[in-house]
């Protein structure tokens, strides 16, 4: 009777230590699939933590590289005085070694002339600054004699405009002959006639251009001011 009860004691034993192993790798099992279903949440979470931290020192380094620094805010004429009105701020990526002046410099810039004439938007550097030079380096200067009609009636030194050169039309059968041009150029200058409706338009623009505009016939040519960089 005392062997069966021990014997009985002995089985309850090893059935409690084996449902507690049974029970522990229960729980190690699904303490690993919990570990391995959440491994992908974690990367993830550090790949958008890089991203972002990417993301800022690229932002950074741009606006970092940004000043505001001098730009026309209309146009000037050679020789121009320039006065407080003339500027305005801009904000630009400057690299190292641009001939740029900054914002805070206006005040060395006002009451000193213009060195050529220059559309609204350019950027005040210390060479355009100074005694007059005409033409600047690379540029020449033409002058085209206009009619009414052949350019804007409030047309003004230091506007950028588009010289266009228009066919030839026979009087007679209305046919057309040559081709037609354009150049990119700026007004330095104009001069009205006393007793006659010819207008003097001096335009500097690129050497080789100016050539070939003064072999155009001046009844071929019409003006028309646009932005700075059409044509």
């Amino acid at each position: 009777m005392t062997t069966s009860v021990s014997a009985s004691r002995d089985s309850a034993a090893m059935g409690a230590w084996a449902g507690r192993s049974d029970t522990g790798k229960a729980s190690s099992r699904s303490w690993g699939g919990r570990r391995r279903r959440s491994l992908p949440h974690l990367m993830l979470g550090v790949l958008l933590v890089v991203v972002c931290t990417t993301g800022f020192v690229v932002a950074a380094r741009q606006l970092g590289g940004r000043q505001s620094v001098l730009a026309l805010a209309r146009p000037v004429a050679v020789g121009q005085i320039v006065s407080a009105q003339d500027l305005k701020q801009v904000s630009i990526a400057v690299d190292p070694g641009m001939d740029v002046m900054a914002a805070s410099a206006a005040s060395t810039v006002v009451g000193h002339p213009i060195a050529y004439s220059l559309p609204a938007g350019s950027l005040v550097t210390r060479s355009v600054l100074g005694s007059p030079l005409v033409p600047p380096p690379g540029t020449a200067i033409a002058a085209v004699g206009l009619k009414p009609g052949q350019f804007p009636p409030d047309l003004s030194p230091g506007t950028t405009v588009a010289v266009l050169t228009t066919p030839l039309q026979s009087a007679t059968s209305g046919a057309t002959s040559g081709q037609s041009f354009s150049w990119t150029a700026v007004v330095t200058g104009m001069s009205s006639g006393r007793y006659d409706q010819i207008t003097v338009v001096s335009l500097q623009l690129a050497e080789s251009d100016a050539r070939a505009l003064a072999s155009a016939p001046a009844g071929q040519l019409s003006l028309v001011a646009i932005t700075e960089g059409g044509r």
